[in-house]
């Protein structure tokens, strides 16, 4: 990490623009603070000038302050720090923020009897018989209890209602309301693989122990929100990671995600109403007919497709649905997937695809090897998505290729069912995020929220630090954790390069976008602990004030680009 003064700021900007930004006056100066710009250096300045939505320098708060006039806002930091709009370079934020307005959020929520309490005040305030839905972002290791809801628990916060209740990707909780309606007595009416939980006497619980395909079968039953519903919950999920400090997304699509459901979206794009900027993947709608639906999706969409605020950035992540799951891939799904990835290569396209096990990542790399062999795919940013145990051979066999790894906070999560699986010695090994950067590999930061996770990104840059679970138990070694600078890398340029946005965002340089969020406490200082605490003040997209706390509550926000 370099600290530069003023001189090599200048000479930097003499260098880039032949001093025309020196000479445009600022519409916003933010001094007086400590701004990590995350530049190949990790240069730390002390101030910085925006005009016209980028940045036209950074140096000393004299040097900044000096390319004000009279029209300018002038902001002091206060001595605190300002980093790169963070971009989560893997979520399913298209899809949570469709229900964000009309769910049961209990993402951090940190005791069971809260949870239920939340449960039990929609029951009060909803028209009754209404749904109550808690989509996931929750595990019982983040209660004080350190247990589920039962049925029992269910049934006294909300008797007159249907409730559904995710945990993950591996269990729901049905109310007897909700098994009524949806009409499940058996496990053929939770397939595929799907298992009712009974009791003693051969009775359904409403307990469901089932995969993401069974799952979201049932959460495509629901009743959803209308199209105006979706809207004010998109742009209040988006407020939501603005106050996170987030202004760029790269979309994943996901289980229950079709065509209809990008409405709500576009509307907000073409309102100039969004406030995140979205690179969006687009995932194979249905089983068994991907190659043709897909080819279908995309004959308008060529890659990029779209603006700086909303842009197309390919296929991804259920590409083969067959294949989607964690099991070894067959020989008809490799050679579908082949077909499909060697059409995105023709076309251009950026993919990210789902793979957890490192144990058949072999045959995925196996099959990028032989389409690199015709058309190479090294520029075009194909991410490996979870992989999680990743070994270094394989991570040097995704360097070969020029594959970005995203790696998710999951393990935040499920650290604790990892060390019973592999042992806590192997566990200290996973995700070798340490090993693959000293590699070279690009590695991008997401959470992959919010049925998995929380949406949160300092919770996630805490977890790439320490290891540590939600639930206390550090399962990561140090020796595999990145340094600071590296991880926030990962949540900005790393993950702008991941949405081909790189050259005008991800770091706070001379040309780029202001994008940028003003931090409760510095995260280069702060106990790592309490890293997932921390907060945006001020967070602007392309220099325009999205959310503002205090001190900085009195700035004007707009309501979007």
């Amino acid at each position: 990490m370099r600290h530069r003064g003023l001189g090599v700021c200048v000479a930097g900007l003499l260098l880039l623009s032949t001093g025309a930004a020196l000479a445009e006056t600022a519409n916003t100066v933010l001094f007086n603070g400590k701004v990590l710009t995350v530049d190949k250096d990790f240069t730390v300045q002390e101030a910085i000038a925006i005009g016209h939505g980028r940045v036209l320098a950074t140096g000393n708060s004299t040097a900044m302050k000096a390319l004000a006039d009279a029209h300018t806002r002038v902001i002091d930091l206060g001595g605190r720090t300002v980093i790169p709009g963070l971009t989560d370079g893997h979520i399913h934020g298209v899809r949570a923020a469709l229900t964000f307005g009309t769910e049961v959020n209990w993402i951090g929520v940190p005791t069971l009897k809260e949870a239920l309490d939340k449960i039990r005040a929609a029951a009060t305030t909803k028209p009754p018989g209404s749904w109550i839905v808690v989509a996931g972002g929750w595990t019982e290791e983040q209660f004080a209890e350190k247990r589920r809801p039962t049925p029992q628990d269910i049934a006294a916060a909300a008797p007159d209602n249907p409730v559904y209740i995710q945990h993950l990707y591996d269990w729901l909780l049905l109310s007897p309301k909700a098994m009524e309606v949806l009409n499940i007595r058996d496990d053929a009416d939770v397939a595929p693989g799907g298992k009712l939980e009974r009791d003693s006497n051969g009775r359904p619980t409403g307990a469901i122990v089932a995969g993401g395909a069974a799952l979201g079968k049932i959460f495509d039953r629901l009743p959803k929100p209308t199209l105006a519903q979706q809207v004010e919950g998109s742009q209040d999920f988006f407020r939501e990671m603005n106050s996170l400090g987030i202004t760029g997304i790269v979309d994943g699509g996901g289980v229950s995600m079709y065509p209809a459901n990008y409405q709500a979206l576009f509307k907000l794009w073409r309102d100039k109403k969004l406030t995140v900027r979205v690179a969006y993947h687009l995932c194979a709608p249905k089983p068994g007919s991907e190659l043709a639906d897909l080819q279908n999706l995309t004959q308008l969409l060529p890659q990029g497709f779209g603006d700086d605020m909303l842009h197309f950035n390919g296929p991804g992540e259920i590409l083969i649905w067959a294949d989607w799951t964690d099991g070894d891939i067959t020989a008809d799904g490799k050679a579908r997937l082949a077909e499909l990835l060697r059409r995105a290569a023709s076309k251009g396209y950026t993919i990210q695809l789902h793979w957890n096990p490192d144990r058949t990542v072999h045959d995925l790399l196996d099959v990028i090897e032989d389409i690199n062999k015709d058309t190479p795919v090294r520029n075009l940013r194909w991410t490996v998505l979870h992989l999680y145990n990743a070994s270094e051979e394989n991570l040097k066999r995704m360097l070969g290729l020029g594959l970005i790894w995203g790696v998710q906070d999951g393990l935040y999560f499920g650290g604790e069912r990892l060390q019973q699986e592999v042992g806590a010695e192997r566990a200290r090994e996973m995700p070798r995020i340490a090993t693959a950067l000293k590699l070279g590999l690009t590695v991008a930061a997401g959470t992959d929220a919010h049925r998995v996770s929380s949406y949160n990104p300092f919770v996630s840059l805490q977890w790439y630090l320490d290891g540590t679970t939600i639930g206390g138990t550090q399962t990561r070694g140090e020796a595999e954790a990145p340094s600071r600078p590296q991880a926030l890398t990962m949540y900005t340029r790393n993950s702008a390069f991941m949405a081909n946005d790189d050259d005008k965002r991800g770091t706070l340089e001379a040309g780029k976008y202001a994008d940028l969020a003003v931090l409760s406490a510095d995260y280069l200082t702060v106990p790592v602990k309490e890293i997932g605490n921390i907060r945006s003040l001020l967070t602007m997209v392309g220099g325009d004030v999205v959310y503002a706390a205090a001190p900085f509550k009195e700035i004007e926000v707009r309501a979007g680009r």
